[in-house]
């Protein structure tokens, strides 16, 4: 096996996969997008707004010091990521990121001691070479069906021979490792080589529960950045102008500023509001219909903005019943967000919480959830629904949670989403989001 020296790092090249001059060139002088930042128009937006910009260095070592200390907490000698915001969090390093979400062309094995190895699609050291908590760079071996065809039983047990080797290197004798996803396959081929899998789910969730200072700055640029994607789309939200059109400005804004992508499609019109979860459409927006969204987007930094508003289509006035849902739908926003401090349970949570009669009002699926590079642990259910779904567990400072609100007469009528983000603090709460709610907005 032959070595390449990319910067920091030393990428491993197989004898089917000769690295070009190219990639070496990429390598060692081309700036990938972690190097560049997120562009002038972010940075200026962050400046005007009094926002500091986040120490990256410190976040990538946090993050990786999370992960180790729950693997001990576990007494795993290691993981195994697939999931690509997993893989985020532990080395700060992506690639293709939603491709990679339902093809596992990369991953990356973190022991509790020892050297973290991230192994990528193609020959791409280059883009790990901006992070000094990843330590060596291999080309990964691809065993999902579309990449290995019928032969993904072999290079699955080529795959699972290469962490063994991992694990019996820097495991200290410990074979019990954790896991993220994995098909059947993958399963059976590292537990021939005696290994003890275990659910890496639960670690990642558990490592990236806590927030670093520095990650609620990054957060805090997100935030910014959102909210002023939020405001061209607000400025384009006129009668005649369909949802789809309208949500493409969030998106096209998001990445100008060096967003990544949206989770969904999560915006209506009239009476599409009411049930919600209808996606956005190439439906008609009407004068004096509401226009619900909720951002569900990954920002700046791979950070998530999961906020909610629903604005009024002008020129018009709120109907009675428009008002109505709307105010009731701030007020158990704000009842709700008042009872979070640091050692209140998910049982009070969701058993304390403003809810409104459910024979009467449609529901969300949570009352409270927890978010980060994406929606986290906590899930935080109506009291109706607790015994069936709910679990217990306590908030801690440092923890980030969306609290929602998504109110309609199940008789039919207008709809409300609202939702915001907000910062589990030493003594109470912060609201990170800032965007307006207590009034209806209404534009033209």
């Amino acid at each position: 096996m032959n070595s390449v020296i990319t910067g920091n790092h030393r990428q491993k090249i197989g004898a089917l996969q000769q690295p070009s001059a190219e990639s070496i060139a990429y390598a060692n002088g081309l700036q990938n997008l972690h190097d560049l930042g997120p562009g002038e128009l972010a940075i200026s937006e962050w400046k005007a707004a009094g926002l500091e910009m986040p120490d990256l260095s410190v976040i990538r070592r946090y993050r990786l010091e999370r992960v180790r200390a729950e693997l001990k907490k576990w007494d795993y000698a290691g993981i195994v990521l697939f999931d690509p915001l997993n893989v985020r969090y532990a080395t700060d390093s992506t690639n293709m990121q939603l491709w990679i979400t339902h093809n596992a062309a990369r991953y990356c094995f973190v022991p509790a001691e020892g050297p973290v190895v991230m192994f990528d699609y193609s020959a791409t050291p280059f883009l790990s070479r901006h992070s000094e908590v990843v330590d060596e760079v291999r080309p990964s071996t691809s065993w999902f069906y579309f990449a290995a065809g019928n032969r993904h039983e072999e290079m699955a047990k080529r795959w699972a021979a290469e962490i063994h080797d991992l694990v019996k290197q820097h495991g200290g004798g410990n074979t019990r490792l954790a896991l993220d996803r994995c098909n059947p396959e993958g399963l059976e081929a590292l537990q021939s080589h005696g290994l003890s899998i275990h659910n890496g789910e639960e670690v990642m969730e558990l490592a990236r529960r806590i927030k670093h200072p520095e990650e609620i700055k990054a957060m805090r640029c997100a935030i910014e950045s959102c909210e002023r994607a939020m405001d061209v789309m607000f400025n384009h939200m006129k009668a005649g102008v369909t949802e789809q059109r309208l949500w493409s400005y969030l998106h096209a804004e998001n990445i100008a500023r060096g967003g990544e992508w949206i989770e969904t499609r999560l915006m209506a019109s009239g009476d599409r509001c009411n049930p919600w979860f209808q996606e956005c459409s190439s439906k008609v927006i009407e004068a004096g219909e509401f226009v619900a969204f909720d951002t569900d987007l990954i920002g700046t930094y791979g950070i998530c903005v999961d906020i909610s508003r629903t604005w009024l289509c002008g020129p018009a006035k709120p109907t009675a019943l428009q008002q109505e849902i709307y105010d009731q739908s701030y007020e158990q926003i704000q009842y709700n967000m008042e009872l979070l401090k640091p050692g209140l349970s998910f049982y009070d949570m969701a058993h304390k919480s403003l809810v409104y009669d459910p024979n009467v009002y449609q529901q969300y699926s949570c009352v409270y959830h927890g978010v980060g590079l994406c929606d986290e642990w906590p899930c935080i259910y109506f009291p109706q629904t607790w015994e069936a779904a709910g679990y217990d567990g306590v908030l801690e400072p440092g923890m980030v949670i969306c609290v929602e609100a998504c109110h309609g007469k199940l008789s039919g009528g207008p709809g409300v989403k609202l939702e915001e983000q907000v910062l589990i603090t030493e003594t109470g709460y912060e609201l990170l989001s800032n965007y307006p709610m207590k009034e209806i907005m209404i534009n033209g």
